[in-house]
């Protein structure tokens, strides 16, 4: 896919910044740039393109918490009538001690999978995608259940018993942090990436049939933002405990290239999970075979919630939509 258009969300630190500048060195013909602030999109415009000796950087103003920030920005990319070939859904956090909720009522781990579903249903509903699109979006390890201090809620007993066996409903109490849901930073960060992958495999049903997504984990690359709301365990403790440990981390720009390599996968393993062997954190990617992950009620139930909580929705024929559950 070289000189194509490719969009990453998250860019002016860390992963997403590494990517952008990791595409330009590859001869992308143009990298739309995104981040909360223009004024700082633009600085980071600049900034990359000294770095790159590029003129490659578009600035794109997203705030992926703000609806309306989301519609404008889609706006500004179907006015531009040139279709995105590789849609990079980097930006996330790992949550503080305490409980965040948006504006919107949504848990902040959770909110950044909000705005990437709309801002993706957004771009297919306008059909700025190619037609070979490639979409991957930011995962973790964190979601497998082998990573100490994270783990994950079993979706299918929180929703026997709070909510009448419905999934959909369990999944979205998750979301939004309901009364029902235990909060712990960890196990709400893991939660927001097993959703996240859920997400990815029931779009992949949803997509044209040369389009491919999926979900990548960068790895663990403590040298970012993402910790910047971590509790005091994992910042102060395990973090600099896994710096130090040989083969534990890595950089923005090793992670980064996870994200590209997966660009260039095929539409035959579209809808998985991506990351690390089993108990590793860093190394070769490899698709995920956790039964957790593959569980297609919870894919299903999943991409429901995430359509109630964000109000938008691919439309398909009844039928399709009867095939998909």
């Amino acid at each position: 896919m070289k000189h194509s258009i490719a969009l990453v969300t998250g860019t002016t630190s860390g992963l997403g910044y590494a990517a952008a500048r990791t595409l330009a060195g590859e001869g992308w013909n143009e990298i739309i740039v995104t981040g909360r602030s223009m004024d700082q999109v633009q600085k980071t415009v600049a900034q990359l393109a000294a770095e790159t000796k590029a003129q490659v950087f578009t600035p794109l103003e997203l705030d992926l918490d703000a609806p309306s920030s989301v519609q404008s920005a889609l706006a500004e990319v179907v006015k531009r009538g040139r279709p995105v070939d590789f849609l990079l859904l980097n930006a996330g956090l790992i949550p503080g001690k305490k409980r965040v909720l948006t504006a919107a009522g949504v848990e902040a781990a959770q909110a950044p999978l909000i705005g990437h579903h709309q801002l993706t249903v957004g771009l297919l509903r306008a059909n700025v995608l190619s037609p070979k699109a490639r979409i991957v979006i930011a995962g973790s390890e964190a979601a497998r259940g082998d990573v100490p201090l994270f783990s994950y809620t079993d979706v299918a007993a929180l929703a026997v018993k709070h909510h009448q066996g419905n999934r959909s409903a369990a999944v979205e109490a998750l979301m939004r942090s309901g009364p029902n849901v235990y909060y712990q930073p960890n196990r709400a960060y893991a939660d927001a990436k097993l959703i996240v992958a859920w997400w990815a495999a029931a779009l992949a049903r949803r997509l044209p049939p040369d389009m491919a997504v999926y979900t990548v984990s960068p790895g663990s690359t403590p040298d970012t933002k993402g910790l910047r709301n971590a509790g005091p365990a994992l910042k102060w403790l395990m973090v600099p405990l896994v710096k130090l440990i040989p083969g534990m981390s890595h950089t923005p720009e090793t992670a980064a290239h996870r994200y590209l390599q997966a660009s260039k996968f095929g539409t035959d393993v579209s809808g998985q999970f991506f990351a690390s062997a089993p108990r590793k954190l860093t190394g070769p990617i490899e698709a995920m075979r956790q039964p957790h992950f593959h569980d297609r009620s919870n894919q299903e139930a999943a991409w429901q919630a995430i359509v109630s909580v964000s109000s938008a929705d691919l439309s398909y024929p009844a039928s399709m939509q009867q095939s998909l559950q």
